[in-house]
């Protein structure tokens, strides 16, 4: 079960969020850069890829750089993330990109294309059941502070693993910070999510081409 959540849209208005997840297995690596070839345009659940009319993984670019070519409708992103391991000791997530489109081409959350996309990090404790139930309510963290709407340019996210970061439902790192602690300590997949409309990860596509370029993701 999912509960929406409500927040301002970066072109104005009340809409409602709500999250949802990305499973993987377990290879404890730091990330400087991880190679186009660890990271899984998902999420995969139960068998079932929710980013629709996507290869499973980003292109591999020049320096390390890697890209994704964004859908037009019916296809979208939702979840990008690569097998980390546990966060226990790390600071923060920094994320540097750019997006590429010609002008008026809008990138909008799935289902909501008056609205504008929005990109927030994540990351995501080993063994979620994805009911979002009891205790797997906070085993999916966003970090909703340093979402950044999907806009043409050059972008960098820092996102402090000390900040109120947000779960599924109700909780926050700072009003659940055993819970906070704990996903720390066992978390899995790391990376991002695209959405907007009724949910951080619930995916974006384009009106026409676009690209989202990354080219440095660091967890320190």
């Amino acid at each position: 079960m999912t509960i929406l959540k409500p927040i301002r849209a970066a072109a104005g208005g009340l809409i409602l969020l709500a999250a949802c997840g990305v499973a993987a297995p377990a290879n404890a690596q730091a990330a400087a850069n991880v190679a186009a070839s660890e990271w899984t345009i998902g999420p995969i659940i139960n068998g079932r890829n929710h980013s629709r009319g996507m290869p499973l993984q980003p292109t591999p670019g020049r320096n390390g750089a890697w890209h994704i070519d964004l859908p037009q409708a019916p296809g979208s992103v939702h979840y990008v993330t690569f097998r980390h391991g546990s966060l226990a000791g790390k600071s923060r997530i920094v994320m540097r990109y750019r997006i590429e489109a010609a002008p008026g081409v809008r990138i909008s959350p799935r289902g909501y294309p008056q609205w504008e996309a929005l990109l927030t990090p994540y990351f995501q404790r080993r063994g979620d059941n994805w009911s979002a139930a009891g205790r797997f309510e906070t085993y999916r963290w966003y970090g909703t502070f340093a979402s950044k709407p999907m806009q043409r340019g050059e972008h960098v996210i820092v996102a402090p693993l000390t900040a109120n970061w947000t779960a599924l439902e109700r909780s926050t790192a700072h009003g659940n910070s055993a819970a906070f602690r704990d996903a720390l300590a066992h978390a899995d997949e790391v990376g991002f999510v695209l959405g907007g409309g009724d949910g951080y990860g619930h995916g974006a596509f384009a009106s026409g081409r676009a690209r989202l370029v990354v080219t440095e993701f660091r967890v320190e």
